[in-house]
């Protein structure tokens, strides 16, 4: 009985202990202005992928989409310019979940990525300029990979390679939204 009861206070503790790493870094909002800085106001959109579209994700992102819903906030400038799209999403670390934003300009452009909250004992260094600033620029012309274009962090392995496969999941998601004419090019209102 009382190697029960001992057994069960250690895997509260343990279940307890994990939650503790929990850190909220930035708010949607806070994180639209970073990767956005010249917006003037947005428009928060939804949309419903077709069964079509998300084999189209798959095919150009080398991830399947995962879901069908995806929402969004479009960024316009002081006259109503469209500049490009962030999203929020979260994957996987190892064990817990890591929200972050992407923005993606006009062009199907990375503009830069946001950690939002990061509950991982181990691999916050995802955080750090550095290994965000990799993805700037990049399309899917590029691999998003890591290995390929970047850098694997030691003790981050599953951070790393699930916020890439993310980050590449949505430019695939934007990219097929554009091509369906669901999301403005460059230079339009």
């Amino acid at each position: 009985m009382q190697r029960a009861y001992t057994a069960s206070i250690l895997v509260a503790t343990s279940v307890c202990a994990s939650s503790a790493f929990a850190v909220d870094y930035l708010g949607a909002e806070q994180a639209r202005a970073l990767l956005f800085p010249t917006a003037a106001q947005w428009q928060d959109k939804r949309f419903a992928l077709s069964p079509q579209q998300l084999q189209t994700v798959a095919k150009l992102a080398g991830v399947p989409a995962r879901s069908a819903a995806w929402a969004l906030s479009q960024a316009l400038d002081d006259k109503g310019k469209y500049l490009g799209s962030v999203v929020v999403d979260q994957v996987i670390g190892k064990f817990e979940l890591i929200t972050y934003a992407v923005g993606i300009d006009a062009n199907g452009a990375v503009t830069g990525i946001e950690i939002l909250s990061y509950r991982e004992s181990h691999g916050g260094e995802i955080r750090l300029p550095a290994w965000r600033k990799q993805f700037t620029g990049k399309t899917l012309a590029q691999p998003i990979k890591v290995g390929d274009d970047i850098a694997l962090i030691s003790g981050a392995t599953l951070s790393c390679s699930h916020v890439t496969d993310g980050v590449r999941r949505i430019v695939g998601v934007l990219a097929t939204l554009r091509e369906g004419g669901l999301l403005p090019s460059a230079g339009t209102t």
